[in-house]
């Protein structure tokens, strides 16, 4: 653990700047997706091949970031996310001059291992900065930098790419993660977080059952969570018909009440426990997507929907990343984060194939019902797990 003073004055500013860190990882992800029918016509492919660049990036980031959190458990923690920033713009420059379709894949896997190791370290750095009492508002900071990607970046990102072209976006990415390297060296502490020696040791986490079973509750939630939002076009068909402003409307409310949603978790958890709030969250999920049926199909009704959807699924991540740092052995919280990280991705790319199964088979009425089963189980798990774990842990 670090030694340093952990009180309320000495981990805000070096947390912001994790969170602007988290900011341009969570662009390089999200503004891909904007893009893909100029990315398919610049390197001639399918949207359908263009697409596979946001699979890769999922895969590849759900593999490396548990290894690499592990590789790299005894550096600094400014040293192992400076590195992570350079690999990320080394990532995207490398996209963005990439000659052809599998150039691009290749960078991809790059950027993915930047990224990973980024985002699982911010966050187990801010949770070590602001100590126990403060963990879940450190985290939803870090947090803020993702959910403001999402509402900011990515369109801003697709917006600059339509003017200057796809590759314009991607080397803006990069210089935007090598801006934030300079403020990383100067404002976070010189942190180690994991004593432990040896990669069998760093892995340990791996052991755990009572880590397998949160990850576990992390895939079957965020698989929940994410089908409706890849799908939300379908979803509110009725709604928004064929006009994309109304739809770019309902994605902007999405990001604004994700992020307020993100920062009032973090609060939560601090006062009454990261489990009670990702029990409570999940079961209000439950009724909101069972009942989003009803109420998909004229815009009004949308907006509210859309905006409590996205309220309570962020405020999912930052408790549950409390809870995994809450029970993560000695030594192991950059690893415990970068498997919970890892299983998020794994989810995104479930929730793209169950989504689209069910799309083509059923039809865009049983996405959220289906939803709202993913995310019951993960209640269900988190409960009984619970159950079982020895009093004193996490709440």
């Amino acid at each position: 653990m670090p030694m340093l003073d952990t009180r309320p004055a000495t981990w805000r500013r070096p947390v912001a700047v994790l969170s602007l860190g988290a900011f341009a990882v969570g662009t390089d992800a999200f503004v891909i997706a904007g893009m893909l029918p100029d990315i398919a016509s610049s390197l001639r492919v399918s949207v359908a091949a263009a697409g596979q660049l946001v699979t890769v990036f999922a895969i590849s980031y759900a593999v490396l970031a548990p290894v690499l959190a592990a590789f790299t458990g005894s550096w600094s923690r400014r040293t192992a996310l400076v590195a992570a920033l350079v690999t990320l713009a080394v990532g995207n420059a490398i996209t963005a001059l990439a000659p052809s379709y599998g150039w691009v894949l290749a960078a991809r896997v790059v950027a993915a291992a930047g990224a990973s190791l980024y985002t699982a370290g911010a966050s187990a750095t801010a949770a070590s900065l602001a100590g126990d009492e403060q963990r879940g508002r450190a985290i939803a900071l870090v947090m803020t930098g993702l959910t403001a990607a999402l509402a900011l970046g990515a369109p801003l990102g697709t917006a600059v790419g339509a003017a200057l072209g796809w590759r314009a976006t991607l080397w803006a990415v990069a210089l935007l993660g090598l801006l934030i390297v300079p403020a990383l060296l100067l404002l976070l502490p010189d942190v180690h977080l994991d004593a432990v020696a040896g990669l069998r040791a760093r892995l340990r986490p791996l052991r755990d059952r009572r880590v397998l079973v949160l990850l576990g509750a992390t895939v079957l939630a965020f698989i929940g969570i994410y089908m409706p939002y890849t799908y939300v076009s379908a979803v509110y068909g009725h709604a928004v018909g064929t006009d994309g402003t109304m739809l770019a409307l309902l994605l902007l409310l999405y990001g604004l009440a994700g992020t307020a949603g993100n920062l009032l978790a973090g609060h939560l958890a601090d006062r009454f426990g990261p489990r009670r709030v990702v029990l409570t969250v999940t079961l209000l999920l439950t009724v909101v997507f069972c009942a989003t049926p009803a109420v998909r199909s004229s815009f009004a009704p949308a907006i509210v929907a859309v905006v409590v959807t996205a309220m309570l699924s962020f405020m999912v991540t930052t408790p549950q990343q409390h809870q995994m740092l809450a029970v993560a052995p000695p030594g192991g919280q950059a690893v415990v984060t970068a498997l919970y990280q890892a299983s998020g991705y794994l989810a995104v790319s479930l929730s793209g194939a169950v989504g689209g199964l069910l799309l083509t088979r059923f039809g865009a009425v049983w996405l959220t019902p289906v939803a709202a089963g993913f995310v019951l189980a993960a209640a269900l798990l988190i409960w009984l797990g619970a159950r079982r774990q020895a009093p004193g842990n996490a709440n």
